[in-house]
């Protein structure tokens, strides 16, 4: 959702300090907001037993960041070797870890069975044999099919390149089972920003059923399900929030339905990445021009390389101007790449913007840096980060012009011809 007031309020209140001794751009961060959602979620699920949320740790790879989710009890869900190497950095080894990634390279497979292992969620049934060594224990991404409509976002599952077929998930575990495995989860992933609760709640009880089924032919018993991630937050103002507490109420009912009748509940575990810090991020631009031709233009200091988001897939992001109110005009809102697309607002209804001014587009909490790109040789701004004490910190700096010709910088290779 936009940011909340009081985040806004303590941005603020020192906004002119940070831009004094920061400069623009930047995205910042909310230390504090940050640790009351990770509070509410663990809050809302403690009635089901080793509930666990692993972190997606795409949506903020930031070292300082991480360690605050992991200082509230949090695990990390891992897709690349940069991750798992990222999450190892601050102690996490394990079970602390999920790694789940698509069209997996022996070379991961390596990776995420070293320094301690992780969880090993498989996307297909035929990784099983690339897997150097079984891990003990083994999950699965289950794909539904037809038998599940995938949200608006992510679509329809049939079409998606994710996850093992109905009609293959007992086979997959059966052969990870002849290569050694002995415990088992289940993993689906359906939904992006799905902030209708009752469909959280059908995703859990699908699992359920499916672990219910798999149980039955294979005489195994699954110790977790782990719903996937997907939780949604309003971009727009007056749109409404996901309701936790409504989802974890009938979610736990589900797990003690499943109890009752089976003697015993898998652990739930979950991997939110965009609930847990989307609403927690802004990335402060100042407008250093202004342009007058068909329509009126704010250029600002930042651009998509900042935050691809609604070049990429037209996504809303609040726009707001400190010190002023109001929709004086309607103006798009761009950056200086080479690209038409490179715009954080269309014909967005604004404060009369001059420049100087700063304009903040929240919600840059997930999904913002780390999409960031170097196309047009654009580099990519500093991270900050507010401290619940209000002091504020420099947790990655912007990227410099040697950092971008880094890679041109190597010994010279080449292979002779025939």
């Amino acid at each position: 959702m936009p940011a909340s007031a009081e985040f806004q309020q303590r941005l603020e209140s020192r906004l002119s300090a940070v831009i004094r001794h920061f400069g623009t751009p930047f995205h910042i961060y909310d230390e504090k907001g940050i640790k009351e959602t990770c509070a509410g979620l663990s809050n809302a699920f403690a009635g089901i037993p080793g509930f666990q949320e692993y972190f997606a740790v795409k949506a903020l790879p930031n070292p300082a960041i991480l360690k605050i989710i992991q200082g509230m009890g949090f695990g990390f869900d891992c897709s690349s070797i940069a991750e798992l190497e990222l999450s190892r950095q601050l102690g996490a080894r394990g079970e602390q870890i999920m790694f789940t990634s698509a069209n997996t390279s022996r070379q991961e497979y390596l990776a995420a069975a070293a320094d301690g292992g992780c969880i090993l969620n498989l996307d297909d049934v035929s990784f099983v044999d690339k897997v150097p060594d079984m891990p003990e224990l083994i999950c699965f991404r289950y794909n539904p099919g037809e038998r599940r409509t995938g949200n608006s976002i992510i679509g329809n599952p049939v079409e998606a390149k994710y996850g093992v077929a109905h009609d293959q998930i007992v086979a997959a575990y059966q052969r990870a089972m002849k290569r050694g495995a002995t415990r088992f989860g289940l993993h689906t992933m359906l939904a992006s920003n799905e902030r209708e609760y009752s469909y959280m709640v059908e995703t859990a009880r699908m699992l359920l059923e499916l672990v219910k089924w798999i149980s039955g032919e294979l005489d195994i018993k699954f110790e977790f399900i782990n719903i996937g991630g997907g939780l949604g937050i309003p971009y727009r103002p007056g749109e409404s929030r996901l309701d936790i507490q409504s989802m974890a109420k009938e979610i736990t009912a589900a797990f003690d339905d499943f109890r009752g009748n089976n003697g015993y509940a898998p652990k739930m575990y979950m991997e939110s990445g965009r609930y847990i810090t989307g609403p927690h991020g802004i990335l402060v631009t100042s407008a250093i021009n202004r342009k007058e031709i068909y329509r009126t233009y704010v250029g600002v200091d930042a651009c998509m390389s900042a935050l691809m988001r609604p070049g990429m897939y037209g996504a809303y992001h609040h726009i707001t101007v400190p010190g002023k109110s109001g929709g004086d005009e309607i103006v798009d809102v761009v950056g200086s790449l080479c690209e038409n697309n490179d715009k954080f607002a269309i014909q967005r209804s604004l404060p009369k913007t001059e420049d100087g001014d700063l304009l903040l587009i929240h919600d840059t909490g997930a999904h913002g840096i780390a999409m960031g790109f170097n196309y047009n040789g654009k580099l990519r701004p500093k991270e900050l980060l507010l401290r619940e004490d209000g002091s504020v910190e420099l947790i990655r700096r912007e990227e410099r012009l040697e950092d971008y010709f880094a890679t041109l910088d190597f010994e010279p290779d080449r292979l002779a011809a025939q």
